[in-house]
């Protein structure tokens, strides 16, 4: 029994891993206490409800020649940098610990109570990446689908380099300050107008034609001086020419309907998928298969699939998930292709990526330094939602809703409030139950994925999930934008609305949802009026220009993660946006760090527990090995679904309601008891906790092997500012 004893006193010290004491986070764990050592193996997760992550881990205590197994199960609030990919469990819970072999078990539920005290004041850090991996069962995930719109945009097939130019809704032109030019409002493309001829700027090339909206522009090089005088001062030119760029010029088409366009170097060339009947088309930077057995092509767009046996303009319809043909999920992971499993319901990387929409971006508001400002064009002008009692502002850029008769500002990831809709605005504390309303038609749909789960009289605790920047769970996959058009607002001044389609948005598990419109021509160029409005809460990732190359089918370093690690700003944490007012959650822990830390163990990360508390280590021929004599029995109570608060935070009142899961209309209990449908078998459930734990061990190791140092964008550098009059000033 003395070892028992120890190995509960120890663990109350031990269960925060620390970064600065082990920067890759590795596994097992060890700690030496006198005579004894005390060996922690990699958490095994089984749920995550909420900002809620439960899981059980397998432990075992040596003195001298004798050694004996436990396992532990254990609660957490989640709080995650993105940035770091860094998730620490704070308030954790242990509400069972068990060790087979071990009689006395009075001795060690009474010894629990000690843990839970000391750990309630610690926090435990994971690698995100193993813990996306590690989540057992999606039905755990209790994610219910978004009501979002999957219409087909235009789609427009080209067997030669096209770039799209899109114009939000009619034409709206404006005067060019001290010259005879009009440029058009409503792009974030530069198109100016002298006279009767139109004009865009795309890389080193000029474009012209008579006709805005049209598929017949022509490159020029006789360029009005007064033209380019105005573009040098409009254009954003502080981006780098792209890498491995194509000498060919490219085409344009400017439409002003929501639209993509997909592209051929040349006649489609094929290439086999492993044994599947599938085939990819190898020169093109768009994600196309051809299903053999139905002659339909399939292209991925915005995590959505749309087909066609044309391939002609006008002739796609969308293909629900579920529709796709089943040897979609037999791609082989290692196949040039395999990224488009991410969007294919039931594959693992579908599951992590579903996860991953459920994980909140987490941060500390100081009530006293955090503010916001809101300016309106004109008086301040309201519209009400459909099906709701909720109202939002129309005439600023700034996220404003109305609820009785509080106004409601959600800036870079936090609630704000006030009486008066133009401020003076303050943190709030509570999220308005009516937020739950908002229909995917409304322009403003992404704030109920932002949440306060607590807060003293100092601070509030904030988050949001990937909902905040529109990327949705639809049919067992991740999706992004909700499909629906929202009508700019133009007055003196042009507020574009979120967009879905037209940029060629697609999804990378280290880095979110990219932009690849035109970028491998080395064309696309911003205009000075382009507007964070368009994308969203994250902006526009202008480094994603360098890496997209040919797609994914440069690969993973040459794709995503080469543009991520030139991009101007931070990956998807808006809150890192604010130099004053807000710090991360995985906060400076100081005094509550334990005398003694765990140490990285030479031991081989293969013992696991299975859901009874029995222990079993894998041995090099793939078989599971009982360590216990004694078989243990399923824990008599379930974790509790909510851990302990610490004692510094106030318990949350039960009227506030806490983060939904990605559908807030519809809260979600966690089951007290586990799903009928998963495996009894231990040998079954084992080997798959074996592969979930490689798989996240290699994600875990792609990222730090290629993990990028941005710099920490500010408001004054990088980010995009607001409108102050003369960057977006229009005429009626």
């Amino acid at each position: 029994m003395r070892i028992i004893v120890v190995v509960v006193l120890i663990l109350a010290n031990t269960l925060v891993f620390a970064q600065q004491n082990d920067p890759e986070l590795s596994w097992p764990r060890e700690i030496i206490e006198n005579e004894y050592t005390i060996t922690l193996y990699q958490a095994q997760l089984e749920s995550l409800d909420k900002n809620i992550l439960s899981g059980r881990m397998a432990l075992s205590v040596k003195k001298g020649d004798e050694i004996i197994f436990g396992a532990l199960w254990f609660n957490a609030r989640v709080a995650t940098d993105f940035d770091t990919r860094i998730v620490v469990l704070e308030a954790v819970e242990i509400p069972e610990i068990k060790f087979p072999d071990v009689d006395d078990d009075s001795k060690i539920e009474k010894l629990k109570e000690i843990i839970i005290s000391d750990l309630e004041s610690m926090d435990l850090e994971m690698s995100l990446d193993r813990i996306l991996a590690d989540l057992e069962d999606v039905e755990n995930l209790q994610m219910l689908n978004d009501q979002i719109k999957n219409d087909p945009p235009e789609i427009y097939f080209r067997m030669k380099p096209t770039v799209l130019v899109i114009i939000d809704g009619d034409p709206i032109l404006k005067e060019v300050e001290k010259s005879n030019l009009e440029s058009v409002v409503n792009t974030p493309f530069l198109i100016l107008k002298k006279k009767n001829t139109y004009y865009i700027k795309g890389g080193k090339y000029w474009y012209e034609s008579n006709t805005l909206v049209s598929k017949e522009w022509k490159v020029t090089k006789a360029v009005p001086g007064d033209v380019e005088k105005a573009a040098n001062k409009m254009l954003d030119n502080s981006e780098e020419e792209p890498e491995g760029e194509t000498t060919e010029i490219p085409d344009l088409i400017v439409t002003t309907k929501p639209s993509e366009i997909i592209t051929t170097d040349g006649k489609m060339e094929y290439e086999p998928i492993g044994s599947t009947s599938l085939l990819y088309v190898k020169n093109s930077e768009n994600d196309i298969l051809l299903d053999i057995t139905s002659q339909h092509h399939f292209v991925l767009i915005n995590g959505r699939w749309y087909s066609s046996k044309t391939m002609k303009d006008g002739g796609w319809e969308f293909i629900e998930p579920a529709d796709l043909p089943k040897d979609f999920a037999a791609i082989p992971s290692d196949a040039t292709i395999a990224s488009v499993k991410v969007s294919v319901p039931g594959t693992e990387e579908a599951k992590e990526a579903a996860y991953e929409q459920q994980m909140p971006q987490t941060a500390v508001v100081d009530r006293k330094t955090a503010t916001t400002k809101v300016t309106y064009d004109g008086k301040p002008e309201f519209e009400k939602m459909e099906g709701t009692t909720v109202l939002y502002a129309t005439n600023t850029e700034s996220t404003v809703i109305k609820v009785d008769k509080i106004y409601y500002c959600v800036d870079e990831g936090i609630w704000f409030e006030s009486s008066k809709p133009d401020g003076p605005w303050i943190v709030s504390d509570k999220r308005p139950e009516e937020v739950d309303e908002i229909p995917p038609s409304a322009p403003v749909y992404n704030v109920k994925y932002v949440y306060i789960y607590d807060s003293t009289p100092e601070v509030v605790y904030v988050g949001y999930t990937p909902g905040y920047y529109h990327s949705y769970y639809y049919g067992g996959v991740v999706v992004y934008g909700t499909g629906y058009y929202y009508r700019p607002w133009y007055g003196m001044y042009y507020y574009p609305r979120p967009v879905t389609y037209g940029f060629g948005v697609h999804y990378n598990p280290y880095t979110g949802w990219g932009f690849s419109a035109g970028f491998s021509y080395g064309w696309f160029t911003f205009g000075y009026h382009s507007h964070p409005g368009y994308w969203g809460p994250c902006g526009y990732r202008h480094g994603y220009r360098y890496g997209y190359g040919h797609g994914y089918h440069r690969g993973y370093h040459n794709g995503y993660r080469a543009g991520y690690a030139k991009g101007r700003y931070d990956s998807r944490n808006v809150y890192s946006r604010r130099s004053t007012g807000v710090r991360p959650t995985t906060r400076d822990r100081g005094s509550n760090m334990p005398n003694k830390s765990a140490r990285p163990s030479n031991r081989a990360n293969n013992v696991y527990t299975d859901r009874n508390g029995n222990i079993y280590q894998r041995d090099n021929n793939g078989n599971f090995n009982q360590q216990n004599k004694r078989p243990a029995t399923r824990p008599s109570t379930q974790p509790s679904t909510r851990p302990s608060q610490p004692g510094t935070r106030p318990t949350q009142p039960a009227t506030r309601p806490t983060q939904p899961s990605t559908r807030p209309t519809q809260p979600v209990q966690r089951p007290s008891t586990q799903p009928s449908t998963r495996p009894t078998t231990p040998s079954n459930q084992l080997q798959r906790d074996y592969q979930n734990r490689n798989r996240g061990t290699q994600n875990y190791q792609n990222y730090q092997q290629n993990r990028p140092t941005p710099s920490r964008a500010t408001p004054s550098s990088a980010t995009p500012q607001r409108s102050t009059g003369a960057a977006t000033r229009g005429r009626r």
